[in-house]
């Protein structure tokens, strides 16, 4: 399980350092290019509560190998790929495929733990793989990137994934079904308009934010995501329950999630770019530069498990927000004469301490009094927030990348080429302010809406026992 998890969380990832060699080598533009993450990102999030679903009504099992089957054949198939076109319909399929396998995932893991110790270590690691498998991609990347090519990035998965299949019926028990019907309504209008919303900055990157089509995608976005709120509001048996977002701190969770992912997916899109285009680093070193946040967000993440009961977990989040806040805006002001030391190690290492100590107690605040019943909506609920966070923020930054690079005249006297990464540099460097100020708004939503009434995040022994009794309903 925990293989095919990390499979899964990679491939948001590790595409990253490969992003110029795909532009190279299918002729993408700029902001196209965004939509080899944004492919993968959008089916995933978009179709995970109806991935959930369905495991319920038709067996966990059956879903996750259903799921893995597809995601398997779909990386082939972006390897094998020979234009744009089926690269970007390959990383959508390997994202209906992970929307299918990743919510039974962790169900199949607490069930097959008994209750007590067993179950808590094995959350434990489920949750390091989670939180460090998305920048641990970005390492993974440059070495694959550097040593075969862009397209072993997709053809890795292949034996990973016959793997998984081979093994899953062996050792992986089917869960028991459960009667009830797919909103198909909720699922549908949920994922067009969040498509829409993310077509339409795209397309104002490329196009300007007056053009007619810009302006009709947004326009679709308003109503298809109406639509989606008043079907949810009626629906028997709805995709989202509308009641998880009756508790402020709950709505707060995700909002601040949302907008930290936002900032971080952008960041990580752009970096890689600058890296190499304006570093002039190699896929390898490209993936090292990483590293220092890598293994920060793996280092501090075990600690702030522990430190939430000594110091709350209130307290624990602010902290954390401030360096991330900080480094961000530290990479806003990086140009084409940075040098990696001076413009993006320090910010690294701040966003990488940060982002390990919010995460965890953030979490918990997701799942902190939910009802047994809605404790695999509300889960389902983080993951869901996380990806369209990601889809969403690099639409949003890639647009503003866009509008910037337009409107930057180079410096007089320069060549084609060093003109070139200067407006690449500002562009990018615009696109990281933007991303601090996501960050700077999660750390405000965190301090208004997060802040302890009651025990509403997590902040004592006792509080952090609720959380985890709430993570251990998820297969009930």
């Amino acid at each position: 399980m925990l293989g095919a998890q990390l499979m899964i969380i990679l491939d948001a990832t590790v595409v990253n350092i490969a992003l110029p060699h795909i532009q190279a080598g299918l002729n993408f533009s700029p902001t196209s290019l965004s939509w080899v993450m944004n492919g993968y990102t959008l089916t995933f999030g978009g179709l995970l509560l109806l991935g959930g679903r369905a495991g319920d009504i038709l067996g966990r099992r059956r879903m996750f190998m259903y799921g893995i089957v597809l995601f398997t054949l779909a990386s082939l198939a972006g390897g094998l790929a020979p234009d744009a076109g089926v690269l970007l319909a390959a990383r959508a399929l390997q994202g209906v495929g992970g929307a299918l396998a990743s919510p039974a995932v962790l169900a199949l893991v607490v069930s097959g733990f008994s209750e007590g110790k067993e179950r808590v270590k094995a959350l434990a690691v489920y949750t390091g793989v989670v939180m460090g498998g998305g920048s641990l991609g970005l390492v993974l990347g440059g070495l694959i990137t550097e040593w075969a090519s862009w397209r072993w990035v997709l053809f890795v998965n292949v034996p990973i994934g016959i793997l998984v299949i081979a093994l899953t019926p062996r050792f992986v028990a089917e869960t028991p079904r459960t009667t009830g019907r797919f909103d198909l309504p909720g699922a549908v209008t949920s994922t067009a308009g969040v498509a829409a919303l993310v077509y339409g900055f795209i397309r104002a990157a490329s196009s300007g934010w007056g053009d007619q089509v810009t302006i009709l995608t947004f326009v679709a976005a308003a109503v298809l995501l109406t639509a989606f709120v008043v079907t949810e509001t009626r629906a028997a048996q709805p995709i989202t329950p509308l009641r998880l977002f009756a508790s402020a701190t709950r709505s707060g969770s995700y909002a601040a999630r949302l907008l930290i992912v936002a900032g971080m997916f952008g960041m990580f899109f752009f970096m890689t770019q600058f890296l190499q285009i304006v570093l002039g680093f190699g896929p390898l070193l490209a993936g090292v530069a990483f590293l220092p946040m890598t293994l920060l967000v793996f280092a501090v993440s075990r600690l702030a498990s522990r430190l939430i009961p000594l110091v709350g977990g209130w307290r624990l989040m602010m902290a954390g927000m401030l360096p991330v806040v900080a480094g961000m805006a530290w990479l806003s002001r990086v140009s084409a004469d940075s040098s990696y030391w001076t413009g993006v190690f320090g910010p690294m290492v701040l966003i990488g301490a940060g982002m390990g100590v919010v995460f965890v107690p953030l979490t918990t605040a997701s799942l902190a009094g939910v009802r047994p019943q809605d404790s695999g909506a509300a889960s389902s609920m983080v993951n869901v927030t996380q990806q369209l966070g990601g889809t969403i923020g690099l639409a949003v930054l890639v647009a503003v990348f866009g509008t910037a690079t337009r409107g930057f005249h180079p410096s007089a006297g320069l060549t084609a080429q060093a003109a070139h990464i200067q407006t690449l540099a500002h562009g990018m460097s615009t696109a990281f302010g933007l991303a601090a100020i996501f960050d700077a708004a999660a750390l405000v939503v965190i301090a208004v809406l997060l802040r302890p009434r009651r025990a509403a995040v997590p902040d004592t022994p006792a509080d952090l026992a609720e959380a985890e009794t709430a993570i251990s309903a998820v297969p009930e």
